[in-house]
């Protein structure tokens, strides 16, 4: 059978700039093809080339045997597009949005009709086919532009980080939508900065600086990268092996850290914080105390009230009830005292493109009120922090990701705050600046700074000493991550090992009795009360499907399993109280 996507030599340049170079692949029909790697790596524009969106400079490709230049017009029919952008219209309903998009296609009212009322029951947005898309929580957003680019029933459908910025649970929820299509006899290009999500793709390829730098099953190249290496070991141990320069700093210079405080104090107070929107409470009641030195990490899904509470602790939100304390401020009241004594950084690091290294950090400490010298001395430090040393009269938006993120750490710890707020700030970053980064968070940490972050990446929440999972506004779960893993009574893990984990999570979750079932990279979890008495199910249940299991075996709570589990448990609590 020929390939659904043949690539040879395929390259891309916007002027003097090499987006795509010289990129050689082939995707086979009814596969999960992976695109993995960091922001700037040159995947958006491959996809963009795949979809006829772009004419290459270079190369050829050819698409369900269609060349992606000569035949983009007729090519755009039999192919979906998934966008990283919003492209959906906020104003418009889900049934509305699906409506536009059968139109824009073509296809006839009746027949699109009655995909609309498939794809809704499939995607189960159908509850909410009467709500304004602008309305919706990031993780249906995002299934319901799934759904806009499949009213047309494409053959291959290319998506660009469908899972960008989208918590643990709509991401697994996302990831089984997409096996399931595969199933159906869909081809997948999927592009990720995750590298975990490498493990639901049947093969790979790792992009960087606008190369395929390696390809193959995700199992294959965690073997080259060593016993026990997970994907981002393997990403990591690839571009090394390059010959990329190394991002390396060398030991960051100690911070000096103003000691208002004691080592021990309470540095963030919260007592029953409440922010209410109109009748929308965004955060409810919400209770916990952060030390002078902690990691203290926040998870939730999306539109759980993190970001609310980030704002009205920096003073920018008044709280609408309850009490909340930064270094001994009133938020409510001192909210000047507070914001001269804390660090800020976006997810989108809050820099001034159009202004040098230098520039950004003369702007920042100006507008902190630091005197020539002390500038001059702060920047010193922190372009020697961020190994930016001879970067000083770069542009901003001439950077990396990862040189972005340390510059902007730096102009957010320019006054050396006692307290960090950090939301996402490694989001679409690639595993070397995000290791690099938490380096940094864990010497900021060791001098006395309180760090306050909010992050979807697990692996980073491992690196904090406290965490507090956010659910629909209220805190549900508090504490330090082994405690939390340990101190969880639900019931076992069970691991299975199969070769068609899609079809086994059907199998299982059609099981009366069996708890929480769920994909977890190329394996399936399954959480039982006893698992000897489950083992024999789990085994018939499976060859009632014609499978196998090649493994199952016990494995310890992983904190995605634990994020998943909290929230089932808050879910059945509001079942059973009515609220």
């Amino acid at each position: 059978m020929p390939a659904a996507i043949e690539v040879e030599r395929l390259s891309r340049r916007f002027g003097a700039r090499t987006a795509v170079e010289g990129v050689d692949l082939d995707v086979a029909r009814g596969e999960i093809f992976g695109l993995l790697g960091p922001n700037g790596a040159g995947k958006t524009t491959l996809l963009r080339l795949l979809a006829g969106l772009l004419d290459p400079t270079a190369g050829r490709a050819t698409v369900l045997g269609l060349d992606v230049n000569r035949d983009a017009t007729p090519l755009r029919q039999r192919i979906g597009y998934v966008s990283q952008e919003f492209t959906l219209y906020g104003t418009l309903t889900v049934e509305e949005n699906l409506d536009f998009f059968a139109d824009l296609h073509g296809v006839p009212g009746a027949l699109g009709r009655s995909r609309k009322e498939r794809l809704l029951a499939w995607s189960r947005l159908a509850p909410f086919r009467a709500r304004r898309a602008g309305h919706l929580s990031g993780g249906m957003q995002k299934k319901l532009h799934l759904c806009s680019a499949l009213i047309h029933e494409p053959e291959i459908l290319l998506l660009d980080e469908p899972t960008a910025g989208v918590d643990p649970v709509s991401r697994r929820e996302l990831w089984e939508i997409l096996h399931d299509l595969v199933e159906r006899g869909l081809t997948l290009v999927v592009a990720t900065p995750y590298m975990d999500e490498a493990e639901q793709c049947h093969r790979v390829a790792l992009m960087h600086q606008g190369r395929v730098i390696r390809s193959g099953p995700p199992e294959a190249l965690k073997a080259e990268a060593g016993p026990g290496a997970s994907m981002e070991d393997a990403f990591v141990a690839v571009v090394a092996g390059t010959g990329r320069a190394a991002m390396g700093r060398g030991a960051a210079p100690a911070p000096r850290v103003q000691a208002a405080t004691a080592r021990d104090a309470v540095v963030v107070r919260l007592d029953r914080l409440t922010k209410a929107f109109g009748g929308f409470v965004a955060v409810d009641h919400v209770s916990l105390s952060v030390r002078r030195g902690e990691v203290f990490g926040f998870l939730g899904p999306n539109g759980s009230g993190k970001t609310t509470t980030i704002r009205m602790l920096c003073g920018v939100l008044p709280p609408s009830a309850g009490l909340g304390e930064v270094l001994g401020y009133d938020t409510a009241r001192d909210a000047r005292g507070i914001r001269a004594r804390i660090g800020y950084m976006s997810q989108r690091f809050s820099l001034y493109d159009d202004l040098t290294v230098e520039e950004n950090l003369a702007f920042f400490g100006r507008g902190y009120g630091l005197s020539r010298r002390r500038l001059a001395e702060r920047s010193a430090w922190v372009l020697e922090m961020g190994g930016l040393s001879g970067q000083e009269r770069r542009l901003a938006r001439e950077m990396s990701g990862g040189v972005k993120q340390r510059l902007a750490l730096g102009c957010a710890i320019l006054h050396e705050p006692e307290v960090l707020f950090l939301d996402e700030p490694t989001a679409g970053v690639d595993p070397m600046a995000r290791r690099e980064f938490w380096d940094l968070i864990g010497t900021l940490a060791a001098a006395g700074t309180t760090v306050f972050v909010t992050t979807h990446y697990l692996d980073e929440a491992e690196r904090c000493h406290r965490l507090g999972l956010m659910y629909q506004g209220r805190l549900i779960a508090e504490g330090d991550p082994r405690a939390l893993k340990e101190g969880m009574r639900a019931g076992v893990m069970l691991e299975l090992t199969c070769r068609a984990p899609f079809r086994a999570l059907r199998a299982l979750r059609a099981v009366p009795g069996l708890g929480q079932t769920s994909l977890f990279g190329s394996r399936v979890h399954v959480l039982v009360e006893d698992p000897a008495a489950a083992e024999p199910v789990i085994r018939d249940a499976l060859a009632g499907d014609g499978l196998q299991a090649e493994g199952l075996r016990p494995v310890p709570l992983s904190l995605e399993d634990l994020f998943i589990i909290f929230i089932d448990m808050e879910e059945q609590r509001r079942r059973e109280t009515g609220g």
